[in-house]
């Protein structure tokens, strides 16, 4: 994909009508119906040569902050990145290795985290290093009940 081509002329029409040729009526319908496809991954389907992962994601912000949803979306990108760097779920064991895994899961979902969500975020990473899951488990959705224990909907 080039960069520069993904900017060039009026990006967000062109991501959304790509949206609607593939049968959603919004972004957020499209990335939900791929719910551990990276946002990498999303773009390339959507336009591998003119649609960037961060262009997707800024638009699941603004449907998000629109329907005010953000907080189940702040969860979605840690399904995506736990699903990347943890394919097999929860390590038994927190080992050296393991750990990094984790902390790389845990340091993506920050990275695509908003500011206004950063401390829920940080909070539930400490609560998941301190209080583990058993091991092997893969959240599969936003809606996982562990996570919304973890970071529970605040909208109304």
């Amino acid at each position: 994909m080039s960069e520069e081509r993904s900017w060039r002329g009026n990006w967000p029409a062109r991501l959304y009508r790509r949206v609607r040729e593939l049968g959603y009526d919004s972004l957020t319908a499209f990335a939900e119906a791929r719910p551990t496809a990276s946002l990498v991954a999303l773009a390339e389907e959507l336009g591998r040569d003119d649609v960037a992962g961060v262009q997707v994601f800024k638009g699941l912000v603004e449907e998000a902050a629109r329907t005010h949803r953000v907080t189940r979306l702040v969860r979605s990108p840690f399904v995506r990145e736990f699903a990347k760097g943890l394919p097999n779920g929860w390590p038994a064991v927190l080992d050296d290795d393991a750990r990094m895994d984790v902390a790389v899961a845990l340091g993506q979902w920050s990275a695509y985290t908003p500011e206004t969500h950063e401390a829920h975020v940080r909070r539930a990473g400490d609560a998941l290093l301190a209080h583990p899951p058993p091991p092997g488990w893969r959240p599969l959705s936003p809606d996982d009940e562990l996570l919304r224990t973890l970071l529970p909907d605040e909208e109304a």
